[in-house]
């Protein structure tokens, strides 16, 4: 098997060492990438650095077109793509098509809002003394930045990273989890056919632990990592003076309150505990029912999970495949087992085959189990009742994250209650907190993170306000 370059400031590149991925369903080799020496490492960085001037000054129609004929060339070759992302990370067909038809929009998106991206005009005349005055306001980039991007959206969550530094001209370095790095390799592949300078991008499949020299680098001046709590917070600790920002999961609640239709509410929780077996920081984690309903609810709830088909992520039928490694498993199902002999009640699953857990309904979960506190990032769901609407949102509440709820209900003084009193960065009413608009501001708050990704946002993100005045003028 070819061993897989890597991208080193615009161009392809082999190190002196060599990496294996491995499918997690049944831990056949997928491929080899090339693993970058420290020499080309500081190559990139001093690329990045040397080009930030001409990325900054690129015009719009350039960083435009680049983001398009990424977005094109992606959904060219989305079937490929996606059996990629099937193999490396053992997401099921289904998923992986999913998450290249968002990386398309992603991209699709970030080149929209590069044509949109202007500056702003403010007359300053308010006042007798700025007579003649006008303030020219944009938005320049802080730098080039480092994306440090997890393993279960291997494509996906390096768009939006990489999407939005090309939009304000900042040159970006991607640092891929070691466990799936070929799919933001073939995105080097489709961003060296534009015509975008050398040193504007790099992929660097480095191992985790050599990451450290990255962060510190000053001629990185943003980190933009999504990750766990844990490592993203000593991250930001590392660099107190560097501009961060951190997605760092969560135990994401569904709240379903008495007047919710039950039926799609339990088809939806079911399926989006533990689609991409869970492994996402908005999976359904913990779920929240109103007293009145529970009972009707459960009975709905545990034949939709039953039905759930788990099994080879190749079969275009299958919606649960594996975790990522055997070790995740195993630390998944130790969790569940711990639950169990705290108290808690199996309601479903709760097995394990190699890397695969099978979709698991927990009940009477004690409030200090770590399924209940911590994220699962597994195909584990809890169940919990709340006395009323208060109780209900309290719980919630009752968490050290804060990414995404829902709420199903079909109240509207409910809902806009939901938001008013959530502590999450998004409210999703009538649906899971699972959903994402890959356009929209995206992001938590207390564990949860720093900042905001969705291309907008992130753009902001990236750069800062500057102001030119000018003088003499009649307005």
């Amino acid at each position: 098997m070819d061993v897989r370059t890597f991208w080193l400031a615009g161009r392809p590149a082999t190190g002196d060492a060599e990496l294996t991925v491995t499918n997690p369903h049944d831990g056949r080799e997928v491929g080899r990438y090339s693993v970058p020496t420290a020499a080309q490492v500081e190559e990139a960085v001093a690329a990045a650095a040397a080009v930030a001037g001409q990325a900054a000054a690129l015009p719009v129609h350039v960083r435009a077109e680049a983001l398009a004929h990424v977005s094109r060339r992606l959904a060219e070759r989305a079937d490929e793509i996606a059996h990629l992302i099937m193999s490396e990370n053992g997401k099921p067909i289904m998923w992986a098509r999913g998450e290249v038809n968002r990386a398309v929009a992603t991209f699709r998106f970030a080149a929209e809002e590069t044509r949109r991206w202007s500056g702003t005009t403010q007359r300053l005349d308010t006042e007798p003394a700025a007579a003649g005055r006008l303030a020219y306001v944009t938005r320049v980039p802080k730098g080039p930045v480092l994306a440090i991007t997890p393993f279960n959206f291997p494509l996906n969550l390096v768009a939006h990273k990489v999407a939005p530094a090309i939009a304000v001209g900042a040159p970006v370095i991607v640092k891929p989890a070691p466990a799936t790095p070929l799919s933001s390799l073939v995105l080097g592949d489709i961003l060296a056919e534009t015509d975008l300078p050398a040193g504007m991008f790099s992929v660097l499949p480095i191992e985790n632990e050599r990451a450290s020299s990255l962060v510190d680098d000053p001629r990185l001046p943003v980190v933009s990592f999504t990750g766990s709590a844990p490592v993203g917070y000593s991250i930001a600790d590392q660099i107190p003076r560097k501009h961060v920002t951190l997605e760092l999961g969560g135990n994401a609640a569904a709240v379903v309150l008495a007047d919710a239709d039950l039926d799609w509410a339990a088809q939806r929780i079911a399926l989006f505990s533990n689609y991409q077996a869970g492994q996402s920081c908005i999976a359904v984690q913990r779920v929240i029912v109103e007293q009145p309903v529970y009972d009707a609810f459960v009975e709905r709830l545990l034949p939709a999970v039953g039905d759930l088909v788990t099994g080879d992520p190749a079969d275009e039928k299958t919606q649960v495949g594996p975790l990522v490694s055997v070790a995740a498993a195993e630390r998944v199902e130790q969790w569940v087992q711990e639950a169990v002999t705290s108290g808690a009640r199996l309601l479903a699953g709760g097995t394990r085959d190699g890397a695969t857990v099978t979709p698991t309904v927990l009940a009477d979960v004690p409030h200090d189990a770590k399924v209940n506190v911590e994220e699962v990032f597994g195909p584990v769901m809890i169940l919990q009742r709340a006395a009323s609407i208060d109780e209900a949102y309290a719980l919630v509440n009752d968490s050290k994250y804060g990414l995404q709820a829902g709420v199903f209900t079909r109240s509207l003084d409910a809902a806009f209650r939901a938001n008013r009193e959530l502590e999450v960065g998004g409210v999703i009413i009538g649906d899971v907190p699972s959903y994402r608009a890959d356009q929209m501001p995206y992001g938590g708050v207390k564990d949860s993170g720093i900042g905001r990704e969705g291309l907008h946002s992130a753009m902001n993100d990236y750069t800062y306000e500057k102001v030119m005045v000018l003088t003499g003028l009649t307005l």
